[in-house]
């Protein structure tokens, strides 16, 4: 009998004493599978030295133990300020205390909620800059990315609602929508193209507003940034980007990629380049050149671009190809210099594209910030239990992945993995160092990543091409002509599928059965939990004839077994029948078998008697299955957590044909509604989609005539 410790997130420890299975206190998690009843203690809510005992049926306990909440940092100034133009009359040692307090705000809601936070952070200085010189809402700001906004937000008078007590999810406030939002962040890579089509509209209706996009590196992976540079610089008009350079990097060392320098000369060279001598002494030199004509402009132009090049930084000219006149780099974390030079270019009329080149730093933390920071997060995934380190999470699909892949690429030589998206999960970083040749990430470019596994498995080798559902709905034409028409056998793990918690609609994968399963030679499976999660890598991994793909969800395993085996290949289009009854039958696809089974067991308790089936394949469908479900039911019930069209559009297209609702088959599909759900936890965005065990024995009790308990199972 062994003993672990475990510090388990939002600051509580618990020890566990005999042979006890971990218990994690609100991790998001999709799903989750207790293996015995727990009875608890009453705890004690508030910070104290107390502790709290919890016991198990099987006489396991574990000590809770809590931790008091970090200290509020006092904010004076940032109190103050409840939109922008309260900052116009503050001087640069006000700033500088506001970006200051700003941090100090961030790092404090973000060590309550566990959302990402360092993003936000590497912006504060910049953030207060661009309101401080431009007028918005009149001038447009926009963003590309969700998780930089916090601070814009937080100027913006979308403060209160994240320090009110009681809220279910204190990032509401920052999820939220105004007027100083001209168009939505969340997926990346839109603010070019939307700021032009504003800049274009302003120019057609003769106003005189900036338009402001702020961009990231890691965005300027995406092809879509590259279209609209080239079309604004085709159509010059007057717009401002800002590239924030966080230093991210795909190179896998990164103390040996090129860093762009930032010391007093690049300061000094910045502000030369937006002054408007330096603007309107280059305009002139240009109309002189071209009215002396023989060849003149083009030398000139080749002259200025080799200088340009000469004492910028590497892939500056790039910028000027594209037709954005470049400025730069500007530390990012100098105020002084961010106002000078976003003063200098606001001031000038018909300068065309301009990109600004801001150099910031993801770990600029103060001391005290530290304290309540929140290390190695990643990317999209990092407001969830799957981002935590390894030792304070339960065990997630992705880890279940990354080890089955693991065995098959141990025992097939041909297999290897493509990443693509923001960020990368933790687990995935096994398999990149276990087989670090064998592993591509190709960050936000999901377009490039199925048309680059599709080359590699016409080389022979089988590529899996991971990609979180939301991120692949980008890749969709390359899905449809380069793998999917030319049965291409490309093997696609769609992560994060279904609801997201916390990452909201923008990174819900709620699409990907039905514009998955509509391709003529898809096949299209998901694991109802991680030993099925096993078997279907395998299984992908056997398919050598077409394409293949499985969802899997964000958060927690089902069943929390210790370890994996080898995945054993499952016969394509074949379900199982987990639990035999003959009232009513539980079709599930994917993890909501799991809810299909607490909703099983409710029912039971009021004499229902319940199938649960396990699809395993939205297609091709087990005919066979489901005639049988229908055959010796009088009600079918289909549950997915995906849009209508998907799983349940099949079922129901089947038994039509085959005649099941002329025999009599009284046929429900429970899918998630036709409606964006917002940021709140897993449970609470279940319950909201009403695909919760409760809302499922509800569904059937409802159907049995049994409405008054079907009630008082949603009490």
């Amino acid at each position: 009998m062994g003993t672990s410790f475990v510090e388990c997130p939002f600051r509580i420890n618990a020890h566990f004493g005999g042979n006890s299975r971990s218990f994690y206190p609100k991790v998001e998690v999709s799903s989750v599978k207790f293996p015995s009843s727990v009875e608890f203690s009453k705890l004690n809510s508030w910070p104290s030295p107390s502790s709290a005992i919890i016991s198990t049926s099987k006489g396991c306990s574990c000590q809770i133990r809590a931790v008091p909440d970090p200290e509020k940092v006092a904010t004076p100034l940032l109190d103050t300020i409840e939109n922008p133009m309260h900052l116009k009359n503050l001087s640069l040692k006000e700033l500088r205390q506001v970006a200051h307090e700003i941090r100090s705000e961030l790092s404090f809601i973000m060590s309550k909620t566990q959302k990402p936070f360092r993003d936000s952070l590497a912006v504060v200085e910049l953030t207060v800059a661009i309101h401080y010189v431009f007028h918005a809402p009149i001038d447009k700001i926009l963003w590309d990315v969700d998780e930089h906004t916090y601070p814009h937000k937080l100027l913006t008078g979308r403060r209160a609602p994240m320090q009110m007590p009681g809220q279910t999810n204190n990032l509401s406030g920052l999820k939220s929508k105004s007027i100083f939002d001209p168009i939505g962040a969340g997926h990346g890579c839109n603010s070019i193209s939307a700021g032009l089509g504003i800049a274009v509209g302003r120019d057609i209706k003769g106003k005189r507003e900036r338009v402001v996009a702020v961009i990231s590196n890691e965005t300027t992976m995406a092809g879509q940034v590259y279209e609209a540079m080239g079309n604004a610089g085709y159509l010059d008009s007057d717009m401002i980007v800002i590239l924030n350079d966080s230093r991210h990097s795909l190179h896998p060392k990164l103390e040996e990629t090129l860093k762009t320098p930032i010391n007093s000369f690049s300061s000094s060279l910045s502000k030369l380049q937006s002054s408007k001598f330096f603007r309107k002494f280059r305009a002139v030199a240009k109309g002189l050149t071209k009215r002396i004509g023989r060849g003149m402009y083009e030398w000139a132009a080749k002259v200025d671009e080799y200088a340009r090049g000469l004492i910028g930084p590497p892939g500056s000219t790039l910028f000027e190809e594209l037709g954005l006149y470049y400025i730069g780099p500007v530390d990012g974390h100098n105020i002084e210099d961010l106002i000078c030079v976003l003063h200098e270019v606001a001031s000038l009329d018909s300068m065309g594209p301009v990109l600004i080149h801001v150099i910031t730093k993801e770990d600029q933390i103060g001391e005290k910030d530290q304290s309540t920071a929140i290390s190695d997060t990643d990317g999209e995934d990092s407001c969830n239990s799957d981002s935590l380190p390894s030792s304070a999470r339960p065990r997630t699909y992705s880890d279940c992945l990354a080890e089955s892949l693991i065995l098959e690429a141990e025992r097939d030589k041909n297999i290897v993995a493509v990443h693509a998206g923001m960020g990368m999960e933790s687990s995935l970083r096994l398999f990149k160092d276990r087989f670090p040749d064998k592993f591509f990430d190709v960050g936000m470019a999901e377009q490039h990543a199925v048309t680059f596994s599709a080359g590699l498995a016409c080389s022979g080798l089988k590529p899996f091409c991971i990609i979180p559902s939301a991120f692949l709905q980008r890749a969709y034409d390359q899905v449809v002509h380069d793998v999917d028409r030319q049965k291409i056998p490309v093997r696609f793990v769609i992560s994060s599928a279904g609801l997201v918690g916390s990452d909201g609609p923008t990174h819900t994968g709620a699409f990907d059965i039905t514009y998955m399963s509509c391709l003529p030679n898809m096949i299209v499976m998901a694991p109802s939990d991680e030993i099925e999660l096993a078997h279907m890598v395998a299984t992908a991994a056997q398919i050598n004839d077409r394409p293949v793909c499985f969802r899997y969800p964000r958060g927690a395993i089902a069943k929390m077994d210790d370890a994996l085996g080898y995945g054993v290949p499952i016969e394509i289009g074949e379900g199982k029948v987990l639990i035999e009854g003959k009232d009513v039958a539980l079709l599930g696809y994917g993890s909501m078998v799991q809810n299909c089974l607490r909703a099983q067991s409710l029912l039971a308790k009021l004499g229902v008697e319940v199938t649960v089936a396990d699809a395993r394949f939205c297609k091709p469908l087990d005919a066979d299955l489901v005639r049988q479900l229908c055959k010796n039911h009088a009600f079918l019930v289909t549950v997915e957590e995906g849009a209508i069209g998907g799983f349940g559009s099949h079922v129901a297209q089947f038994i039509s044909l085959d005649g099941q609702i002329d025999a009599g088959i009284k046929w429900r599909p429970m899918v998630l509604p036709d409606a964006y759900i917002e940021c709140a936890s897993p449970q609470e965005q279940l319950s909201v989609a009403g695909l919760s065990g409760n809302h499922i024995a509800a569904t059937t009790l409802s159907l049995l005539g049994r409405p008054r308990e079907a009630l008082l199972l949603m009490c």
